[in-house]
């Protein structure tokens, strides 16, 4: 479970009863409503640069409260934060919002070459599907990473069905941003080649282990485990109350997904398998 929530209201030397430690903070308005979910490595340090920053003024105007929860680490203090941002909507936070759909491409092969097509998290099963490059928030995000690529590295915009094909090609060919894939003046295998290593950078990661793990933090003699599979959060296990804090949404999240991956991929967390 994770430690107990405390508030403070904003007046007097309330900064000088925040920790420097790891957590989320939260900004709350008269009525204790949410305003502002922040997490930092340093609570007391980031609450003070947001007193200080014009661009919160409005914000500030409005906050009595500041809450914080501590964390033995900063994946549990990330999870926390999508976790409540996610759950209250607060007015001036716009990341971490919850999404009803994700969408991802994939790669079609046949015997013209590779097509890339947008799915979505209907027809796919994150952390277990292979082939998915991307994870997006729309339709139109994942067709304007497409139009980047294609810009960035040559593509033709009809063969990554972006645009029709007309007889003299696609529109890229007439201003020269196409090498003319689509009529036969490059190789169709060299123009798929520069996809797949366009691609190569957003390629979403099968969960490479078969059972759940546990991601461990540590301060001191407190520690909290962090139970993930197939990407999901799962829950929290900490030594202080020994008790497991159940996450109650656990389907996928693209949040907790960009939080996870690199650090389990590379290794750089604590790690055990259940």
């Amino acid at each position: 479970m994770y430690s107990e929530q405390i508030s403070h209201r904003m007046e007097g030397d309330f900064l000088e009863n925040l920790p420097r430690s790891s957590g989320v903070y939260i900004f709350k308005n008269e009525n204790a409503l949410p305003l502002y979910i922040g997490k930092s490595m340093d609570i007391r340090n980031r609450v003070l640069s947001h007193l200080r920053d014009d661009a919160k003024e409005k914000m500030l105007k409005q906050a009595r409260y500041l809450d914080y929860i501590e964390t033995a680490g900063d994946i549990g203090a990330q999870i926390r934060e999508a976790q409540l941002i996610k759950r209250f909507s607060p007015l001036f936070n716009i990341r971490l919002r919850r999404l009803r759909q994700l969408y991802s491409l994939r790669l079609s092969e046949n015997a013209t070459g590779i097509t890339p097509t947008i799915v979505t998290g209907k027809n796919i099963v994150i952390g277990k599907t292979d082939g998915l490059y991307g994870l997006f928030r729309s339709v139109r995000a994942a067709q304007n990473k497409l139009h980047d690529l294609a810009n960035q590295f040559c593509l033709c915009h009809g063969l990554l069905g972006l645009e029709k094909i007309g007889h003299r090609g696609c529109f890229g060919v007439q201003i020269k941003t196409c090498l003319g894939a689509c009529i036969g003046q490059e190789d169709r295998k060299i123009h798929d080649q520069r996809l797949l290593s366009a691609l190569e950078d957003l390629k979403v990661h099968i969960w490479p282990y078969g059972k759940p793990i546990e991601v461990i933090e540590e301060r001191g003699d407190w520690i909290q485990r962090h139970l993930i599979d197939q990407w999901r959060y799962l829950g929290t296990f900490c030594s202080r109350t020994a008790r497991l804090d159940p996450n109650p949404d656990h389907g996928f999240d693209l949040d907790v997904y960009k939080i996870l991956v690199k650090p389990i991929m590379s290794a750089t967390v604590k790690i055990e398998q259940k």
